[in-house]
């Protein structure tokens, strides 16, 4: 065995979480490494060619308002730009990006490359070096040892994968890729609690040989909702997706052909997305339906290549060839590549600490869906969290952690870590209890300062960030000494008493149908303020009611979160608590009473006997 130099920081992975976690350690002034099978598969798109969407996209916005990368990156590949949810409020709003698959991965390739302090090494990692119970140093295949105190684990799929499919498997973590085994055995020996999930992706299609005629185009927005708050307008070409059906044909015969499916042929063990079922279970769960939509997505501008959004299959060859021509557009088509199942292990992530540290091993975090979570942008997220960590313990800071009243990555990381997951977990709004402060358009306002903080958000960015704080101060300034009677503002149609008290122009604001456009009816010199500025400022009078009203439960929160729990509580020592409550406790080890707070089962009445014991405790010690 040979010794390779000592890093801070050792990324195991070159998927979403682990080019995030390279870069953000690397931002952060650290000596980082990281190992890849590959250096050309770093900042691969290994399923759809897409960022962002419902949840997802205020993820991305969050990432990149801390200094993170898949934000610009998704902009830079960006060939369709979507707001979904437009019709609906400003805070379950999501930007989606169709991506070119080429463009993605040049631009996370190039970023990480022009890093001096980030060292790329090709190398499959096999082993774990543990001295006195923490991580001393990686192993690789070829017998080299990197030394250094800090890992972070991104293996995605790899873990034990195996690709299905109908009654053909193979190991693999992805197609063209070989799969992590000795790695899964090594963290046998950890003792952790680990688990069977899987995932699917759709057949890839030849573009030239589509009837696009027969299809419904869907352009993107005309004008792109960007994902970083430092792009200034879409670099790619734009391009439309077209949109097929699948119809009673095509169910019939993945129907008669169900048996012969991996996950209904009973060869998969694993649990799958709900929230993105393969074709094989739409048509089994919504059997009363005769069609489902399907997005036919470009992979790039140069590439005929074609991702069918929304028929993603474990099914023969055979089958997917019969009942992807089933549909419109689709008759005479050219399957490049069949759509498969993969099953892999991932590790429960309730032995994780908030800092994606492994309770039972200091110096190990984990990051992605080896943490049972699918999706870019939920890997990407943590992947700058365990980061940020691995970093601090390497400097021997305190941990950071992400609290669920200021963003959605708090939220998650609180919902795996708390809860566990049965399923992968898929990031949604309606997850977040605060949703209504925590949307798409303030991601900056809530994080930017603490990237800027911890070293990641670069001089250019924070000087951005503080000139738009400046221009948003001055509009509620300008707003606020603004005054409005109750008549005029109901003039302009909105719902307003006419009898009612003046209000001031920021007031107003707070009204659904009264925005700057009646403003400006009613008061013509109204200065000029930035797009972008007014669309933040009337999100924020939009929502400054209903935000005041949680404003109780915010605190209550707070303070929850603040209560600490030392690591080394005895549970079973303390008064009041019953066996069972002992032993969720003891297995949970929670951080915080917040985390206590949300164990499933959990009682109000072993929370106030918790508290009681903690208060007791700070008490003796400042006595």
């Amino acid at each position: 065995m040979f010794h390779v130099k000592h890093f801070d920081v050792v990324i195991v992975g070159g998927g979403h979480a682990g080019s995030e976690a390279a870069w953000v350690a690397a931002q952060m002034g650290a000596s980082v490494a990281l190992v890849t099978l590959r250096k050309d598969t770093i900042g691969v798109m290994s399923c759809n060619p897409a960022i962002g969407g419902l949840g997802k996209g205020h993820l991305v916005r969050e990432i990149d308002a801390l200094g993170g990368l898949m934000g610009l990156a998704a902009d830079a590949a960006g060939i369709q730009f979507r707001l979904l949810n437009r019709t609906k409020g400003p805070a379950v709003r999501g930007p989606r990006a169709q991506s070119d698959r080429v463009l993605y991965r040049e631009y996370v390739q190039n970023a990480l490359t022009s890093l001096p302090n980030l060292t790329i090494i090709e190398g499959e990692a096999t082993d774990l070096s543990v001295e006195n119970g923490e991580i001393a140093g990686l192993e690789l295949s070829n017998g080299s040892m990197i030394s250094t105190r800090n890992v972070v684990l991104t293996t995605g799929t790899f873990l034990r994968g195996v690709i299905h499919i109908g009654d053909v498997s193979r190991p693999g973590g992805r197609v063209g890729d070989k799969a992590s085994v000795r790695m899964a055995e090594r963290l046998d020996s950890f003792g952790l609690p680990l688990g069977r999930l899987k995932t699917g992706t759709p057949p890839r299609l030849n573009g030239k040989t589509i009837d696009w005629s027969q299809l419904e185009q869907q352009p993107g927005d005309d004008t792109p909702s960007l994902f970083s708050f430092m792009s200034q307008g879409a670099l790619a070409r734009q391009i439309s997706c077209g949109i097929t059906h699948t119809n009673t044909q095509t169910h019939d015969i993945i129907r008669v052909n169900l048996s012969r499916s991996a996950m209904y042929g009973g060869h998969i063990d694993g649990v799958g997305p709900r929230y993105c079922p393969s074709i094989e279970d739409k048509v089994v769960r919504f059997a009363d339906k005769d069609s489902h939509q399907v997005f036919l997505e470009p992979e790039g501008l140069t590439t005929d290549t074609i991702y069918p959004n929304g028929i993603s299959t474990s099914l023969p060859e055979s089958v997917q060839e019969a009942y992807v021509r089933s549909m419109a557009g689709l008759e005479s088509v050219e399957i490049e590549q069949m759509g498969y199942a993969i099953e892999y292990d991932y590790v429960d992530p309730r032995a994780l600490r908030m800092s994606l540290e492994l309770k039972n091993c200091p110096g190990l975090f984990l990051a992605g869906q080896i943490n049972g979570t699918t999706g870019y942008e939920e890997a990407a997220a943590q992947g700058l969290v365990a980061a940020i960590n691995a970093v601090h313990r390497a400097r021997e800071d305190e941990s950071v952690t992400f609290s669920r009243k200021d963003s959605y990555i708090g939220v998650m990381i609180d919902d795996l870590v708390s809860r566990g997951v049965a399923e992968p977990y898929r990031m949604f709004t309606s997850r977040a209890e605060f949703r209504l402060l925590l949307r798409a358009d303030n991601a900056d306002q809530r994080l930017t300062e603490m990237g800027h903080t911890l070293g990641i958000v670069r001089d250019d960015r924070w000087t951005a960030y503080q000139e738009k704080v400046d221009k948003i101060k001055s509009g509620v300034t300008l707003l606020s000494d603004t005054e409005i009677g109750a008549r005029e503002i109901a003039s302009t149609g909105a719902k307003l008493n006419v009898d009612g008290p003046k209000r001031t122009a920021l007031d107003a604001l707070t009204l659904n149908d009264f925005g700057f456009a009646e403003l400006r009816r009613l008061r013509p010199e109204t200065p000029e303020i930035p797009e972008e500025i007014e669309e933040q400022i009337k999100n924020d009078a939009l929502y400054a009611n209903y935000i005041k009203r949680q404003e109780k439960d915010i605190a209550a929160m707070a303070k929850d979160e603040a209560t600490l729990i030392p690591f080394d509580t005895d549970f079973a020592q303390i008064g009041g608590l019953s066996a069972e409550m002992v032993q969720k406790l003891s297995d949970a080890r929670p951080e915080t009473l917040a985390r206590a707070r949300r164990i499933d089962g959990m009682t109000p009445a072993a929370l106030f006997v918790i508290s009681s014991h903690l208060k007791r405790l700070n008490s003796q010690k400042a006595g």
